[in-house]
């Protein structure tokens, strides 16, 4: 009986089908990059083997390298079955993966149908469900309406994002996907996905939302770190209606130092940033920024910093979008209660603008 193959003609496809695993037979550095949600890799051919099976191809004979490759694939295979796949019973039912569907999944797939697991073949491998990513991200958008959660340095915006989102409220944290703030320090522990990996996690929000609802974004430059928001995505947020946070600049400060102390553990990063500003600010003032740093002095950094360096870039950036505006949202303070103030008026403003976004 042939291998059952699954095909799917849209990303949420894949959680309706149900399956109990979604393995990827592919290298440690393919899966880096990319890999379909809740995936585990349990690759036929490590980085080192792939290396060398594609030399011997290359170099010696096509037979020399699936003889030598096949002898590996077939190791691994047996290494899989006997340990991460040892406690699966019999109704057991995985995806299995590579790059196009051809040999390395066929050759998991095949032992895994034979010992009688049900198993099925991803039709097309990951180059499938990349077409799909690109098509949700780069071409199709958001499926629903977008406003903009706008506001200067330091105004809490990822935190009353997250707060919309416990009370119901449909977001996109653009930040959350990329691992990074969105600055100069927005540095995260754990480093950012490849470009690729965020485009799939990002497409799978968009696929999640609800056409109905409006869907709040915080607003972000067309970079994120070193990641690039995807054309769709990017066109959407630039067209969409904003509110507007305005905390007071000693507000922003003190938060900012409190929201970075994972930054701020390590003065000799800060150093570094601020000694990146030096073609952008005279060199007493860099001088005094680094005097700071060295003096832990946190909450006077992040008020220069915003002063001369943020809120000026800010205001022109945010004179492009003007006519975008539609509320300013006071916030006296970004304390666990003004925040949840914010939150509360922004899903207020919502319902006003309710009409305008659907149209």
């Amino acid at each position: 009986m042939p291998l059952s193959n699954f095909r799917p003609a849209a990303l949420s496809d894949l959680a309706r089908a149900g399956f109990d695993d979604v393995i990827d037979v592919r290298s440690p550095l393919e899966f880096a990059e990319d890999h379909l949600p809740g995936a585990i890799n349990l690759p036929v051919l490590d980085d080192a083997q792939r290396a060398e099976v594609g030399t011997i191809y290359k170099q010696v004979a096509p037979f020399q390298a699936r003889k030598i490759g096949g002898a590996l694939v077939a190791a691994n295979i047996a290494r899989h079955v006997a340990g991460p796949l040892a406690d699966r019973e019999g109704g057991w039912r995985p995806l299995v993966y590579c790059w196009r569907g051809g040999q390395r999944s066929g050759s998991l797939a095949t032992i895994l149908d034979q010992i009688g697991w049900r198993v099925a073949r991803l039709d097309g491998g990951w180059k499938t469900w990349r077409a799909l990513v690109v098509a949700q991200v780069e071409q199709a958008g958001p499926p629903c309406p977008l406003v903009v959660l706008d506001g200067n340095t330091g105004s809490a915006k990822t935190e009353i994002l997250q707060r919309l989102a416990a009370r119901g409220v449909q977001i996109i944290d653009l930040e959350g996907l990329a691992n990074h703030r969105g600055s100069l320090f927005g540095a995260m522990p754990g480093g950012q996905p490849a470009q690729k990996l965020f485009e799939s996690r990002l497409a799978m929000v968009l696929a999640s939302l609800d056409p109905a609802r409006p869907a709040v974004i915080e607003a972000e430059s067309s970079r994120i770190g070193e990641l690039i928001v995807p054309r769709a995505v990017w066109k959407s947020l630039c067209a969409a209606p904003r509110l507007r946070i305005e905390a007071p600049l000693e507000a922003r400060a003190a938060y900012t130092a409190r929201a970075y102390a994972d930054a701020t553990a390590e003065p000799g990063r800060i150093a570094e940033t601020v000694a990146r500003l030096a073609p952008l600010h005279p060199a007493d003032r860099i001088a005094d920024w680094q005097a700071l740093v060295r003096a832990a002095a946190w909450e006077p950094l992040a008020l220069g910093l915003m002063q001369d360096h943020y809120d000026p870039r800010y205001a022109r950036q945010r004179a492009r979008h003007a006519s975008a505006e539609r509320l300013a949202i006071p916030v006296a303070d970004l304390s666990e209660r003004g925040l949840d103030t914010a939150a509360a008026a922004i899903e207020a403003a919502l319902g006003t603008l309710a009409a305008e976004t659907v149209s």
